[in-house]
C-alpha cells in the first residue's frame, strides 16, 4: 500500500505506482509530493546539500523496525514537471519515473556505487509496466 501526503496541486495516479511496488515488495511505502522549497529543506537537512533535487529516498532500517513500511519518498512537483516538459514526457510517466528510481533506492539499489544495476532495473520496469521507452532516454 502506498500512503501518500500530496502538498501540490497535482493529482497523482497513484493506480500504477502501487502495481509497481506490488512486484516490488509486500513493504508499504509513504510518498510525499512537495515542491522545489520544501524537497530543497529536506536535502540540506538529511545530505548537506543545500539545494532542490528531484527525489529522495528514506529506507526504514529493517534491523529495528518490525512494522511494514519499507520507507519513505520524496518527489518534487517542480522537477516532474521541468523535466517531463525538456524529455517530451507526460507528467505522471515522469512522476512515475522518479517514483521507480526512489523505491529502488529503498531496496537497496544505489546508482552511485553500483555497476549500473540500479538502470537496468529501473529499464526492466520501464519494459515490464508498458512505460514510454522515452523514459529510458530520460534515465540515461
Amino acid at each position: 500500500m502506498i500512503d501518500i501526503e500530496n502538498g501540490t496541486e497535482f493529482e497523482i495516479e497513484i493506480s500504477i505506482l502501487e502495481n509497481i511496488t506490488k512486484a516490488l515488495t509486500n513493504k508499504d511505502i509513504e510518498l510525499i509530493v512537495v515542491k522545489n522549497d520544501e524537497i530543497q529543506e529536506l536535502n540540506k537537512e538529511y545530505r548537506n546539500i543545500d539545494k532542490p533535487t528531484d527525489v529522495l529516498s528514506f529506507p526504514m532500517d529493517l534491523e529495528i523496525s518490525n512494522m511494514p513500511l519499507l520507507g519513505s519518498i520524496v518527489i518534487s512537483t517542480d522537477f516532474v514537471e521541468e523535466k517531463a516538459k525538456e524529455y517530451n514526457h507526460s507528467f505522471n510517466e515522469e512522476f512515475t519515473l522518479l517514483f521507480i528510481h526512489g523505491l529502488l533506492h529503498l531496496l537497496g539499489f544505489d546508482h552511485e556505487i553500483d555497476n549500473g544495476e540500479h538502470r537496468i532495473k529501473e529499464e526492466e520496469l520501464i519494459k515490464k509496466f508498458n512505460l514510454p521507452d522515452s523514459l529510458i532516454v530520460r534515465n540515461s
